[in-house]
């Protein structure tokens, strides 16, 4: 093997492509200035900026390789490592509601431009509440197309701009378009958006794969774990696409508040500060705000295991327990989250904050959250099956439970909450006989940080 040098550090993966030629790093040639060049066994990735600030990544052969290069272009560069992410710009209802375009966004501090379409094209893989909201909010800023299985819902998406099944009398982007051909959808797209069930993840990435192109990151919406594996979304696409930059969009995020202009926050979770740069202006809109976060695991986790609490805020709701009750099953759940999500490697700061905190507030108090509703129709004496055989949409919770107890078991974190809404879900135990269970459960400090 021979060794092309010692790699330098470099502020993005492979998004893209662009100048076609090496350059010194910190020279400008021909209005194009080389910053970062990092040399591999197969290429020199080679991030640059224009005269017009637009910024590129480049994967350069070495001599006698040939590689197809992706070529796509990024406007407005920005460090994610610079406050200038923090987008402080004046609300306005109409900048992400029924499909109304963002001409301009105003920032109270400097932050990437997003005033110009990007030239990068996005693809949304799955057509359901969430998957069809991300997709909207991306048109906004990139040619963005959605993968549907349904036919019908791509039509009505192209020329009503609805998803009749999932979001019925919330108008979508005027400019996103919907296609059934996951191939077509895949082959052309710069990010791939995973926005399927957990239980389906794995199986439609491996169809992703056989037409994405190099190089092109993977984002997932996905809020589980894989069943069996108890595998991370991240896990799963590493598996199955290897190599590909990958990264989470998660948060306090109702589909339908957001299609209704109302204001909301969320995170953009990589390794790579560049391209989670570039993601975030991808998914920002004037009421949509997104922060970056390099905690992936920590971001995976909160998102998945807040569902589980979540149902056992529903069943105080279905039972006629008062405020009380909920805000201490929350607040003792975001505990349990927090325990379990440190002891497999995630940071205590993401669980305080959107990807943990928020999350869990939302999908506890919501009644558009499906996890909630499955739990308050527990604790109105439904079974579960009887709650999912009603839902036309995926409560993640209901299978994470599951996994929660044996990720418990084997990291040694006790999870009370979690052992109840397993009880309830997989044992046919009621939720009655699950908040009598919490109420025998020994009460000890109330932080696991704390010492006496």
């Amino acid at each position: 093997m021979t060794d092309h040098g010692p790699s330098e550090p470099v502020r993005s993966s492979v998004l893209a492509a662009g100048i076609g030629r090496l350059i010194e790093p910190g020279r400008r040639q021909n209005g194009v200035q080389s910053l970062v060049q990092r040399p591999t066994r197969d290429c020199v990735v080679v991030e640059s900026v224009d005269d017009e600030d637009r910024s590129s990544v480049q994967c350069i052969d070495h001599p006698g390789r040939e590689r197809k290069r992706q070529r796509h272009t990024f406007a407005g560069r920005s460090n994610a490592g610079e406050p200038g992410l923090r987008h402080g710009g004046r609300l306005e209802r109409q900048d992400h509601q029924g499909g109304a375009r963002v001409d301009h966004v105003r920032h109270s501090t400097v932050a990437p431009s997003y005033s110009a379409p990007m030239h990068i094209r996005v693809g949304v893989i799955g057509g359901g509440s969430w998957g069809t909201t991300v997709a909207h909010l991306a048109a906004h800023n990139a040619p963005t197309v959605l993968w549907a299985r349904d036919e019908g819902t791509c039509e009505a998406i192209n020329t009503d701009h609805i998803n009749r099944r999932y979001l019925d009398g919330y108008t979508l982007h005027s400019d996103l378009r919907a296609d059934a051909d996951l191939a077509s959808v895949v082959a052309q797209s710069d990010v791939v958006v995973m926005g399927v069930p957990s239980h389906s993840y794995r199986e439609t990435l491996a169809k992703v794969a056989e037409h994405i192109r190099a190089w092109v990151p993977v984002v997932s919406l996905t809020k589980g774990l894989e069943q069996g594996s108890r595998l991370r979304m991240s896990q799963v696409a590493n598996e199955v696409l290897p190599g590909h930059p990958f990264a989470v969009l998660t948060g306090p995020n109702l589909a339908k508040e957001i299609l209704a202009g109302d204001a909301a926050a969320s995170v953009v979770a990589t390794h790579d500060p560049v391209v989670a740069a570039h993601l975030q202006g991808i998914f920002t809109t004037n009421l949509f705000r997104v922060y970056t976060n390099p905690d992936v695991i920590g971001c995976e986790l909160g998102g998945a295991l807040k569902n589980v609490i979540a149902i056992a805020a529903g069943m105080a709701d279905g039972l006629g327990a008062g405020d009380n009750t909920k805000s201490a099953v929350i607040t003792r759940g975001l505990n349990e989250l927090s325990r379990l999500g440190e002891a497999m490697g995630g940071e205590a700061v993401t669980f305080a904050g959107l990807a943990g905190m928020g999350d869990l507030i939302a999908t506890c108090m919501s009644p558009q959250s499906r996890n909630r509703h499955v739990g308050e129709q527990l604790g109105k004496g439904n079974t579960i099956d009887e709650v999912i055989g009603a839902m036309n949409m995926v409560a993640e919770g209901v299978k994470t439970a599951k996994v929660v107890m044996e990720l418990g078991a084997e990291y040694g974190v006790e999870l009370p909450i979690g052992a109840e809404v397993h009880a309830v879900c997989h044992e046919g135990a009621s939720a009655a006989d699950a908040y009598r269970g919490l109420l025998r459960h020994e009460a000890g400090v109330e932080h696991h940080h704390y010492s006496f």
